[in-house]
């Protein structure tokens, strides 16, 4: 895989992570972080910029850390087994992480309590069934292709799906859903 030329050809052109982390190795840049940031990394380097390496969020390993209703959401709190039984406990069995209460969690540790996210988590889940759509991280390409795509088409299979978006990932530009896609299916089916 070549080294795109422009900050446009990089942005429009669909690149899985470990592919990210494949070009910034190659060119001695950082090769950790999130997708957006591998793609800061590349993008200043293409324009000859200085590349500023984010910092890792830093995790204690020896900070142990009971959460209880009344205590202050930890300020090392991730999203892990203890704190889902924790959730589970509270909520039921029900709960699972999603993105929009995982991402409150991070914006509010050290702030709020555990029975203010456990509210929150109820709200969210409240909202989802009154059919609020929670908004997709631009990150995420391929989970929003998918909304979009079954919500013009409900009709259609999850192959239809994945055969558009294989079709879309290859084409130059952005990757979004758009009712054109549909003509890929029609050359599979002759």
């Amino acid at each position: 895989m070549d080294l795109p030329k422009t900050k446009e050809e990089l942005y429009g052109t669909y690149y899985l992570k470990a592919d990210l982390i494949m070009l910034c190795k190659r060119n001695d840049l950082p090769a950790s972080g999130s997708k957006e940031d591998l793609l800061e990394y590349i993008s200043s380097f293409i324009q000859n910029k200085s590349i500023v390496k984010k910092k890792a969020k830093q995790k204690s390993t020896a900070h142990h850390f009971e959460p209880s209703l009344n205590n202050i959401i930890d300020k090392y709190y991730s999203n892990d087994e203890k704190h889902r039984a924790f959730f589970k406990k509270h909520i039921g069995d029900q709960f699972k992480f999603n993105v929009q209460f995982m991402n409150w969690m991070e914006e509010n540790k050290g702030e709020r309590t555990y029975k203010d996210a456990i509210e929150i988590y109820k709200q969210i889940a409240a909202d989802k069934k009154s059919q609020k759509k929670t908004v997709i991280g631009k990150q995420f390409e391929y989970n929003q292709y998918t909304r979009d795509f079954f919500a013009d088409n409900p009709t259609r299979s999850k192959e239809d799906c994945i055969a558009c978006w294989n079709y879309k990932k290859t084409q130059f530009g952005n990757h979004i859903y758009e009712k054109s896609d549909l003509a890929v299916l029609e050359k599979n089916y002759e």
